[in-house]
């Protein structure tokens, strides 16, 4: 299963009144592992940096003013999240931003059935609490301590921590149980599969190996197991 971390950074808050994309970091997860592929780019808004977003990320018109436009990335950035689904914390926010820039460029939108909400995961399972990032990285014990501005690339490395963390840890991959129907970690209602063998496995027992066993059981004086499996004593 691929899944791709992402997270934005941008002049503002309003994607439909003239704010922009100017970071994108994303982080591949194969089966819930980090694959070691990431993408990260720097993008020319196009226009002016608000004071009030410069102090969030720190990224000023100047150090932007040679890096690409929106445009000139959007097919390495299409091609690199292909269908994956999509983790982002508080993904109205990106999401909203993300197709903003794609309508510009005739893309069609990233649909919301692919997407996970790690905010939304988060309320569920810690409700009244803080769900910020920083604070769901002191919940969990993960190091954020690089965190001094935000940043598309690092922060999506801490999210897929977190993401981790919110599913159960590091050992997911090793739960034994079904998943009940509507509960599947917030991944959007999607159902589970779970990989069936194409063929049974063949018995490791020799013909010598099942005979002795079964000299064995007739020895035994009326067991309670006979009872259950509705045996008597002459079966």
């Amino acid at each position: 299963m691929r899944e791709i971390v992402l997270d934005t950074e941008t002049t503002g808050v309003e994607a439909n009144g003239g704010d922009r994309i100017v970071e994108i970091g994303c982080v591949e997860l194969v089966n819930h592992c980090p694959s070691g592929r990431n993408f990260h780019v720097y993008i020319n808004p196009e226009r002016s940096m608000p004071d009030g977003a410069f102090k969030v990320h720190g990224l000023s018109e100047a150090f932007l003013s040679d890096k690409p436009v929106f445009a000139a990335i959007a097919d390495d950035f299409m091609g690199f999240i292909g269908d994956a689904r999509l983790v982002i914390h508080n993904a109205a926010f990106d999401i909203g931003f993300l197709n903003m820039e794609l309508k510009r460029l005739s893309y069609g939108p990233i649909e919301q059935h692919r997407v996970v909400d790690t905010l939304a995961m988060a309320r569920r399972k810690h409700p009244g609490a803080s769900n910020s990032l920083d604070a769901l990285c002191s919940r969990y014990g993960i190091d954020n301590a690089r965190r001094t501005k935000h940043g598309a690339l690092l922060d999506s490395e801490i999210l897929a921590e977190v993401y981790i963390e919110l599913i159960g840890g590091k050992q997911t991959s090793l739960g034994l149980g079904v998943a009940m129907a509507g509960d599947n970690g917030g991944l959007g209602g999607a159902a589970i599969e779970r990989p069936q063998r194409q063929r049974p496995l063949a018995s490791r027992l020799d013909e010598a190996t099942i005979a002795a066993h079964e000299t064995f059981i007739r020895t035994l004086k009326t067991p309670l197991w006979r009872g259950y499996l509705g045996l008597t004593d002459e079966a």
